[in-house]
């Protein structure tokens, strides 16, 4: 029996100009290149320009994957924008994204699911055009995390940064089978009770701004490890796959710590994870996304290849796809 699997086609990124070091940022809040790298694995991050904003590195990400994919914006019927850092409190993002790229038809809107949220927004399109509600989706992940964080904490202002990555996936006539290409199963999780252990402290209808990170860093690690390895395996499970025929681990760039955590606990290689953490730092929905493209486009992640992508973030949320590209 034939199944619609939703095809990976083509994949694009941005990052904003600005790069800021560790030194840079020993000059602003009481920190070292040293402490930084021994506990997050971070060397330097990309920032934000004035007057840009969270669409328009979203819509340069998503023109790069547009061109890697031969496709045009008329061919898209459905875009997912994941953002903690939206352009406006309403419309969504995805509707500017929209029309910054020329189009007025399909479907566009936001997911927030923080730092899950590419994952998040993946199996969300997987299911549209799973049941025939679209044919062909932009998926993007794009956060200013810049704009949000208390630069004089630096529990925090260390860790995020901004950028964006996109990708865009086609309905297809598949056989219905592990060896098919595409996404082939997804696992998302929420737990609520753990919500005051990463949170920003503003919002509209509690205090009418957007307030800053608030992060306890120890219990995030520790749950963490945890969660990501429960739900990738809960996906290999469903895609009828062993750990050992994964080709390639691409995981949310939070924490290099939380990253090894993870291998060591699944027994991943570490030649099989793809790692940007030490250059892009944690972008929130644009960590994966990122990371995925720069490892297809340097060659790593090969057509025929199995692909893991994973995360977890505020809410608590986290989640995994598997992917056949």
């Amino acid at each position: 029996m034939t199944k619609i699997r939703s095809v990976v086609r083509g994949t694009g990124s941005y990052l904003p100009e600005k790069v800021l070091t560790n030194d840079d940022l020993a000059h602003m809040v009481e920190t070292s290149d040293e402490w930084i790298t021994q506990r997050t694995g971070i060397k330097e991050r990309h920032i934000i320009a004035d007057g840009q904003n969270t669409s328009d590195m979203a819509v340069a990400a998503a023109r790069e994957a547009l061109d890697r994919a031969g496709k045009t914006i008329a061919d898209i019927d459905l875009i997912l924008v994941a953002t903690t850092t939206p352009d406006y409190t309403f419309p969504a993002t995805a509707s500017i994204v929209q029309n910054k790229l020329g189009s007025s038809h399909g479907m566009a809107f936001d997911i927030q699911a923080v730092c899950t949220g590419f994952i998040f927004a993946v199996a969300t399109a997987d299911n549209y055009l799973s049941a025939g509600m679209a044919k062909c989706a932009l998926v993007i992940g794009a956060d200013c995390m810049s704009r949000i964080l208390d630069w004089e904490d630096r529990s925090t202002c260390v860790l995020f940064a901004d950028g964006a990555g996109a990708v865009v996936l086609e309905a297809v006539d598949s056989p219905g089978d592990p060896h098919d290409r595409g996404v082939l199963a997804s696992t998302l999780r929420t737990d609520g009770r753990h919500w005051e252990k990463l949170y920003v402290d503003g919002g509209v209808s509690r205090t009418g701004a957007a307030g800053h990170i608030r992060m306890e860093g120890r219990e995030v690690f520790k749950h963490a490890v945890t969660m990501i390895s429960d739900v990738v395996l809960d996906v290999l499970r469903k895609g009828q796959l062993t750990l050992d025929e994964i080709d390639w681990v691409v995981p949310h760039q939070a924490n290099k710590r939380i990253i090894d955590g993870v291998e060591k606990k699944l027994g991943i290689p570490a030649g099989k994870v793809v790692v940007t953490v030490d250059r892009h730092a944690n972008t929130s929905a644009a960590s994966v996304p990122l990371a995925l493209h720069e490892a297809v486009k340097d060659g790593r992640i090969r057509a025929g290849d199995y692909v893991m992508i994973e995360a977890m973030g505020g809410g608590f949320t986290w989640g995994a796809s598997l992917i056949r590209w």
